[in-house]
């Protein structure tokens, strides 16, 4: 049982384990957009946005549904975004001790 969460838990880490797939949901904190304003944003063609944004909701992160020819995309839970945060804090406290070594 517990295994079956740490793969689970494995496979969120890995659908935003690639630079693009943390900016389009890092774009939609906003709230939701159509697949054309993420690819605009992120200057990438449509077919590579919506593989990422495939791999996002295959994995329960991104939501999504049609208004008429646009297909509408949207974070399902705000732990998406505190997750990416808690990345950036790991980030900034990495940043924050080297540079303590570097000034000793």
């Amino acid at each position: 049982m517990a295994s079956d969460i740490w793969v689970m838990q494995a496979e969120i880490f890995k659908a935003v384990g690639h630079p693009t797939r943390v900016r389009i949901v890092e774009s939609l904190r906003d709230g939701e957009r159509c697949v054309c304003e993420i690819m605009a944003e992120l200057e990438l063609e449509q077919s590579n946005v919506s593989q990422h944004l495939a791999v996002l909701k295959k994995a329960g992160i991104l939501g999504s549904r049609k208004d008429g020819m646009k297909m509408m995309y949207w974070v399902r839970q705000d732990a998406a975004f505190r997750m990416l945060d808690h990345a950036r804090e790991i980030l900034l406290q990495q940043a924050h001790e080297r540079l303590e070594l570097l000034n000793q």
